[in-house]
């Protein structure tokens, strides 16, 4: 871990949004740390040793769950995970009177996924104890986000510069969000690519140039992000069929063709194939699909990290 750096002071991870580029830098070179632990034999570390993290999930979740969970665990915390359909919650509980109450039990970190955006912020203002945010609403997933940043500046190196297209439904993509705001600090040239219906009407204010045309947006690109079409949002109404979809700006092969050779494929999954792309392309060469999710681990173990031992003003 870098000692020349900034200390972190923020009891919570709310969005990139609320963060400065050198608090980016410091999750990303604290994920580096982390990392390696990964790699040994026994990947554990004292570091939450007598920590309790709390996951609590208002909307599924398998990998970002599991991620967080592993990430608490490889510290030393102790983990419980609290999901709406085996609680108070489904009683009637407020998120604040299950925040207060999970502050009561002497938990120190609330990890929380809500499907309304500001709800971690909200809480956040509840409660003395550390507040993550794992995805809300349309809003923000910082952690994603991150990851997918820790894993291009892995893979390609400096982000500064660097040319990254998000591709999909950018409009209901919390992902894109944490994404672009991360990006943008970090002195990256970000293209957003979508079906028109799919361009959230705030996308000229992001900072970001706008595509209709996915291979106008791989052509010159460095990294593609390539987002899921979240069809229990409904995104599936923007376009005629999923395989019309698949054919105007799907990722296959033929079109990595006329790419970089090494452009790097991104997705943070689950991956619907052969709409958002071909199996070849996110089993090839340049996926890093994969190394996303390990890296996840690294990066979620960073946040837990810096939140618990923050140095609060």
């Amino acid at each position: 871990m870098r000692k020349d750096t900034i200390a972190w002071t923020k009891k919570d991870l709310l969005g990139l949004e609320y963060l400065t580029k050198e608090e980016i830098e410091l999750i990303l070179d604290t994920a580096k740390s982390f990392k390696e632990v990964l790699s040994r034999p026994l990947r554990k570390v004292p570091a939450l040793r007598g920590k309790t993290v709390a996951n609590l999930f208002y909307e599924p979740s398998t990998r970002t769950r599991i991620s967080f969970e592993l990430a608490a665990k490889r510290l030393s915390a102790d983990v419980i995970n609290i999901e709406k359909e085996s609680s108070s919650i489904k009683k009637g509980e407020t998120l604040i009177d299950t925040g207060r109450n999970l502050e009561a039990l002497k938990i120190d970190i609330i990890v929380v996924r809500h499907h309304s955006s500001g709800a971690p912020v909200m809480l956040s203002r509840a409660v003395n104890i550390s507040v993550v945010n794992a995805g809300d609403g349309w809003h923000e997933h910082p952690t994603q986000g991150l990851l997918d940043i820790f894993t291009l500046r892995e893979k390609i190196g400096n982000i500064d510069g660097l040319k990254v297209s998000i591709i999909g439904d950018i409009s209901h993509s919390r992902v894109a969000r944490s994404n672009i705001w991360g990006l943008n600090k970090l002195g990256a040239k970000v293209t957003i690519c979508a079906p028109e219906k799919l361009i959230p009407i705030e996308a000229e204010k992001l900072g970001v140039r706008i595509t209709n045309d996915v291979d106008d947006a791989i052509k010159n690109a460095d990294a593609i992000n390539v987002l899921r079409m979240q069809l229990e949002r409904d995104s599936v109404s923007a376009f005629p069929s999923r395989m019309e979809y698949f054919k105007q700006f799907g990722i296959t092969e033929e079109r990595l063709k006329k790419a970089k050779k090494n452009i790097v494929v991104m997705h943070p999954g689950p991956i619907n194939r052969g709409v958002e792309m071909s199996g070849d392309v996110a089993d090839g060469a340049n996926s890093v699909i994969l190394d996303q999710v390990t890296n996840g681990i690294a990066v979620r173990m960073a946040v837990l990290y810096l939140v618990a031992h923050a140095k609060r003003k």
